[in-house]
C-alpha cells in the first residue's frame, strides 16, 4: 500500500497530530485536500485546519468514515472510549497506526474487533521540528506495504527504524526519554560555559550547535562516536583532560542506568502499575 491516492486523518490534533501532519505536507507526500482531522478541542481543531488548509471534523466516527488511513494521535488514558466510539466503523479496510505510547497492539486489538491492519509506532519529541527519531512495530495482520506507508509517513518528520513490538520499551527508554537527557547535556555543558566566563545566552547557543553538530557528524558520516571522540582529543590537550573529568564522574554508567530505568518503567506502565 503507498500512501499516494489514500485518504489520511488524524484522530487527535495534539503536538504530534501537527508535527506529523507539517511534514507530510512539507514532504508532498499528500495535498491538503485529502487529511481530515478530528479533535475534543475546538479551538485547536480550528487552528489546525485553518494553518495548514486541511478539512475538519467534530465527529470521530465521521473521519474514521471517510478515511483510508488513520493516526491514532490522543492520549493513552482516553485511548479505550475512543476506539469503542469508533468501533464500528472501522473495519480490516483500513489502516490504523497509533502513537499512543504504551497502548500495544493486542489492546488496540481488543476494542476494534472488526480491524486487522493495525500498526504501533513510538515517535518522540524532536518530530516537532522534523528531526525525530521513530520506530514502527512489526504486526500481524498487515497488508504488503502498510509498514512501508507508516515508514514513509513518519519520515517526514524525521528517521524511521523498523522493529518487533517487544523493543518499543527499550526504544521509550533511549529515543523517547532521551530528548530529556540530552536537554540535561546541553544545559550542563551551558553551565560550566558560564562557571568559565561566558554570559548564559552565548554558552546556550554553543552548547546546543555543539550537540547538534555532533550528532550530525554521526549520522551523515557513519563514523563511530568513539572516532569522532578520538577526532578531537589530541594527546595531552584540553579535550583528553576534559574526557578524564567525564569518566572520574560516571558519566557513561550513568547514561546507561538512565535508559535501563527509563525502559523498566516503560515496562511497568505497560502492565499498568
Amino acid at each position: 500500500m503507498s500512501i499516494k491516492g489514500k485518504r489520511l486523518g488524524f484522530l487527535g490534533a495534539g503536538n504530534m497530530g501537527e508535527a506529523l501532519l507539517k511534514g507530510v505536507l512539507q514532504a508532498g507526500l499528500l495535498p491538503a485536500d485529502v487529511i481530515t482531522a478530528s479533535d475534543a478541542n475546538a479551538d485547536r481543531l480550528a487552528h489546525i485546519t485553518r494553518t495548514y488548509g486541511i478539512k475538519g471534523v467534530g465527529d470521530n466516527r465521521e473521519l474514521v468514515a471517510m478515511s483510508d488511513v488513520i493516526v491514532l494521535a490522543i492520549k493513552p488514558q482516553i485511548m479505550a472510549g475512543v476506539l469503542q466510539e469508533v468501533a464500528a466503523v472501522l473495519d480490516e479496510r483500513k489502516l490504523v497506526i497509533s502513537v499512543a505510547a504504551g497502548v500495544a497492539v493486542a489492546g488496540l486489538r481488543a476494542h476494534l474487533p472488526r480491524a486487522k491492519r493495525l500498526i504501533r509506532v513510538m515517535p518522540n519529541a524532536p518530530a516537532l521540528v522534523l528531526a525525530g527519531a521513530t520506530a514502527v512495530a512489526r504486526s500481524e495482520g498487515l497488508e504488503p506495504g502498510d509498514l512501508e506507508t507508516a515508514q514513509a509517513l513518519f519520515g517526514a518528520v524525521g528517521r524511521v527504524v523498523v522493529l518487533d513490538e517487544d523493543a518499543l520499551d527499550a526504544v521509550t527508554g533511549l529515543s523517547g526519554s532521551g530528548p530529556a537527557f540530552v536537554a540535561i547535556v546541553i544545559e550542563s555543558l551551558a553551565d560550566g560555559g558560564v562557571k568559565m566566563g561566558l554570559d548564559r545566552a552565548t554558552a546556550l547557543i554553543l552548547a546546543a550547535q555543539t550537540v547538534l553538530g555532533s550528532a550530525r557528524l554521526v549520522l551523515e558520516t557513519g563514523v563511530h562516536p568513539g572516532q569522532l571522540k578520538d577526532m578531537v582529543a589530541s594527546p595531552g590537550g584540553t579535550t583528553i583532560a576534559g574526557i578524564a573529568a567525564l569518566e572520574d564522574g560516571g558519566v557513561r554508567r550513568t547514561f546507561i542506568n538512565a535508559v535501563e530505568q527509563a525502559t523498566l518503567r516503560s515496562r511497568e506502565l505497560g502492565r499498568g502499575r
